[in-house]
């Protein structure tokens, strides 16, 4: 089947100068007319039968903003026989194309794959928590605190201290755009700050390092002997602070020597894994080659106050602020007394792993290939200065390692947002893989061909091929344990060899194919609620996988996002 291509966009309407009515009233116009022919060209995909084949291929993409489009086949194979045991080519699709989620993380890029992103993130530090998927459920009683690490400050700021009253004499609303800002810009170390977010990758690295050092210590243990006691797990993410630094929220754990299945030794305490973070966040040290310029930037652009201080050697240090946060995590049966449960912490974490730079200190969600780009965006002058000063510092040899031109639109930070040790829990691969397992063993007779629509090559009886998980969306030349192929048959993974070859037809999808994705969405909208849940069903929602409705007001109080150090 063949989609209709594009329509040509209507003539300019020639109005009068300075006839803003009239302008608006065209464009109101226009913007029906094209309306108006999508839905025609839809509808005589309706007669023919192809439109509910299409909606069924678009309902896959769960509504995706930046859908990839991609060409080509895919052929598994009998390792032994070298029996052709299904293909698939792209073209077989009703759309005549693939149509693949673009998977971004960010909720400013794409709201339906970062929900999707933020439900794994949950379920993965869940798991890591309270047991389950490839966890055991004794990890629950396992010594675990939920840590906060902070940036130093570089100026006072606008905040919202605990007394309620600003350093500038007013107290600020939460919506008060000038949070995070510098009290006096002129004076405000913009180059320790941009810095600081270069380091703090290491930083983190050499706090871990620090971390099972302060642990060996306590327990009375060489460095070498912990790993015969204990190992150390660990699951964080990366949040910005109004004031455009990072910040670390990690939930660490302490395990038996060979990981999470084995009980962890006697001495293993929470107090002692508190005291143990506290000492490491102290003590983590980063130095840096190189000395700053005299001369970095014009005034007001980048200051030359010194960043963090600098040893005998004169290298710059960079370290943590003083304002750190441990607690412990108690259990979701200890609601009520705990100071954090299981369930507040992994909503906490998980709904900053979607969120970058844009969404606290209002910089950029893409790259900058050039300075002169910043025009064109309104952003804060705040991160409109961040940016200036990473780019310039870029030009001085001693931070070429730190890629500060590809980063600037991230205020310098060029770290992993969310990261976590081997043995902590599952993986995000592993939920995407019980997902796309879930979705293959669905019968396909649930959805079939309406009998008006035209069997199409590689359909199987009443069953369309669609880009469902499992079928088309099995991009890689990879296996999973076992999977069924198009015409249902189960097909074991070791036996069989896939061959594919794609190529990248476009990003998002085409006007009617797009008109026809904001009708399904539309229509989603639009359905008559649900009924209200018991408390019961609420407890047990985040098991489907959805943090939503979990309170997370006793982990605000930790650390205030335009705090300073």
């Amino acid at each position: 089947m063949n989609v209709p291509t594009a329509l040509r966009p209507s003539q300019a309407v020639t109005t009068p100068s300075g006839s803003a009515e009239v302008t608006s009233s065209a464009a109101g116009r226009s913007t029906l007319e094209r309306r108006a022919r999508l839905t025609a060209g839809l509808a005589k995909l309706a007669a023919t039968g192809h439109l509910a084949p299409l909606a069924r291929q678009i309902s896959t993409l769960g509504g995706c903003a930046h859908t990839i489009r991609v060409t080509g086949h895919r052929t598994r194979l009998d390792s032994a026989t070298g029996e052709v045991l299904d293909r698939f080519v792209s073209g077989q699709l009703p759309a005549g194309e693939l149509l693949v989620r673009c998977g971004n993380r960010r909720a400013t890029r794409c709201p339906a794959c970062s929900t999707v992103y933020r439900y794994d993130t949950y379920q993965l530090l869940t798991a890591g928590m309270r047991g389950g998927k490839t966890a055991p459920t004794s990890v629950a009683a396992h010594p675990r605190v939920f840590a906060t690490l902070t940036a130093p400050g570089f100026d006072p700021v606008h905040n919202q201290p605990g007394s309620g009253r600003c350093h500038c004499g007013q107290v600020h609303p939460d919506d008060d755009p000038l949070l995070g800002t510098p009290l006096d810009p002129e004076h405000y170390d913009y180059t320790g700050a941009v810095l600081w977010n270069a380091h703090a990758p290491a930083l983190w690295a050499r706090f871990t390092t620090h971390l099972r050092r302060e642990i060996a210590k306590a327990a009375g243990l060489t460095q070498r002997a912990l790993r015969h006691h204990a190992t150390l797990s660990y699951a964080k993410v990366a949040e910005y602070q109004k004031r455009g630094q990072v910040h670390f929220h990690a939930v660490i754990r302490l395990d038996g020597p060979t990981g999470p299945a084995s009980t962890p030794p006697a001495w293993a305490t929470t107090q002692l894994l508190d005291h143990a973070v506290r000492a490491a966040a102290t003590r983590t040290r980063v130095h840096h080659e190189g000395k700053l310029p005299r001369q970095p930037q014009p005034a007001g652009e980048v200051p030359a106050s010194p960043p963090q201080g600098s040893d005998r050697a004169g290298r710059l240090v960079f370290r943590f602020g003083r304002q750190i946060d441990v607690r412990a995590i108690r259990g979701t049966d200890f609601t009520g007394s705990g100071p954090v449960t299981d369930r507040h912490v992994a909503a906490y974490i998980a709904k900053y792993a979607t969120k970058g730079a844009e969404t606290t200190t209002g910089t950029l969600d893409r790259r900058l290939r050039l300075l002169a780009e910043l025009a064109t965006h309104d952003i804060t002058d705040h991160a409109h200065r961040m940016i200036h000063t990473a780019w310039h510092l870029a030009t001085h040899p001693q931070h070429a390692h730190l890629r500060l031109r590809q980063w600037a639109h991230m205020l310098g930070f060029r770290g992993h947002f969310s990261t976590r040790t081997r043995h902590y829990s599952t993986t995000l691969a592993h939920l995407r893989a019980e997902r796309t397992a879930w979705r293959t063993s669905r019968a396909d007779t649930q959805t079939p061909t309406p009998a008006s629509a035209e069997t199409q090559p590689g359909h199987t009886g009443d069953s369309p091929v669609g880009d469902r998980a499992g079928h088309s969306t099995d991009l890689a030349p990879g296996h999973r344990p076992g999977h069924r192929n198009i015409a249902g048959q189960h097909v074991d993974s070791d036996t069989t060899r896939v061959i594919s070859h794609w190529h990248y037809a476009g990003t998002s999808l085409l006007p009617e194919l797009e008109h026809l994705a904001n009708l399904l969405a539309a229509k989603r909208q639009n359905r008559p609620e649900q009924p209200t849940r018991t408390r019961r069903s609420d407890r047990s929602g985040d098991r489907a996988g959805h943090p939503v409705g979990h309170s997370t007001q006793r982990l605000t109080g930790a650390v205030r996002p335009g705090a300073v150090a």
